[in-house]
């Protein structure tokens, strides 16, 4: 398995994963346009040719990413795929000089075995609500925020 940047032509499986997930309440819907969009914040995990994991890396502010829509296909669950895509975010941030990485999620405990550490929400600065305007949550959030340092 590889972990790499992802490409256009990995978008239709990218939008499939994730509203797979968004269906089922887990995650927020993203259109094609919306992935195409961010393409470059994107980071799949392809197994011989076929993408069977992703998630998006966003830099938020100069201390600050997001790791968000980490979505493994179904079948594929508990290989360790997404510890392998979240090492690959956190390090990429790293790269970039970030040095934070957070998480708003509804599986943290996943998120502690990689690192991370439960947070107050309240801690995050107002910036990383962006996408929370749009969530039918959002008056009743259930999810979780978690943090690490970001490194190589």
């Amino acid at each position: 398995m590889n972990v790499r940047e992802a490409k256009v032509s990995d978008v239709e499986t990218i939008c499939s994963l994730i509203n797979e997930y968004a269906e089922q309440d887990m995650m927020l819907f993203r259109s094609r346009a919306e992935i195409y969009e961010n393409l470059q914040s994107f980071i799949v995990a392809d197994d011989k040719g076929k993408v069977v994991g992703c998630e998006s890396l966003g830099v938020i502010w100069k201390d600050l990413a997001e790791i968000k829509s980490l979505a493994i296909a179904t079948t594929r669950k508990g290989e360790g795929i997404g510890s392998e895509i979240v090492k690959f975010a956190v390090e990429k941030a790293g790269r970039l000089g970030v040095e934070k990485v957070f998480v708003l999620t509804l599986i943290p405990g996943f998120f502690e075995k990689q690192g991370f550490s439960v947070i107050e929400k309240d801690k995050l600065p107002m910036k990383v609500w962006k996408d929370c305007a749009r969530c039918p949550k959002q008056d009743h959030c259930d999810e979780t925020a978690v943090i690490r340092e970001a490194g190589e």
